[in-house]
């Protein structure tokens, strides 16, 4: 399939968490997923190790399994942050607001998304220090973008998610995943999107988030 004719920037700017704008009725050509991957591939690893592995579920029953994984561990999340302050912020409220309108969405369809990716590394980190935390998150995480930008250009949609990771073991069993070698590091709706035009997202200014020579 031919690409979006989109410039590094617009691509870099424009892939967006899509949850709304996902065709559920649409399937996916495992020959683009194929694509994608590919250039995930390129994607650097720690020692040059290339221990990622991405499982890409179009099976229904297995898409069912995950989305009710997903609805539990949104459920546990959202009781959580009913107990904490609301942001007294007009703008910030609105903001979440239609984020929580597109996320309730997708909790709603998630079962019905053509295909389900979740990016996996071979060791798991639990008790690790820092550095090894972070050297492991760094070889799955770079990939799985890279998977998502590709998703991008082709005229896919994505969105990262973790709601499944509170019952990664389940999710492990039902994929057949060996849970003691192997980190899952989300769950990753794909499908093609309804319109392609996506525009940059608003965000606070530079100088909120750069620090030059120190903090």
């Amino acid at each position: 399939m031919p690409t979006l004719p989109l410039t590094p920037d617009q691509l870099l700017s424009t892939t967006r968490s899509v949850r709304k704008r996902l065709d559920l009725t649409r399937p996916v050509e495992r020959t683009l997923l194929e694509e994608c991957l590919t250039l995930a591939q390129q994607a650097p690893t720690a020692v040059n190790r290339q221990d990622w592995h991405f499982v890409v579920v179009s099976d229904a029953r297995r898409r069912a399994g995950l989305a009710e994984l997903y609805r539990r561990g949104a459920e546990a999340y959202v009781a959580r942050r009913a107990a904490e302050p609301v942001t007294a912020d007009p703008a910030r409220l609105a903001q979440l607001a239609r984020l929580w309108t597109s996320a309730s969405h997708l909790l709603e369809h998630i079962g019905e998304v053509p295909v389900l990716v979740v990016p996996c590394i071979e060791g798991r980190t639990d008790g690790l220090p820092g550095p090894g935390q972070a050297s492991r998150w760094a070889s799955i995480i770079p990939a799985a973008w890279s998977f998502m930008l590709a998703a991008r250009a082709r005229g896919l949609g994505s969105c990262w998610t973790t709601f499944h990771l509170a019952h990664e073991r389940e999710a492990a069993e039902l994929l057949g995943i060996p849970y003691d070698q192997v980190m899952q590091a989300a769950l990753i709706p794909v499908a093609h999107t309804v319109g392609t035009d996506f525009r940059p997202a608003p965000r606070e200014p530079l100088e909120t988030m750069v620090h030059w020579d120190a903090w």
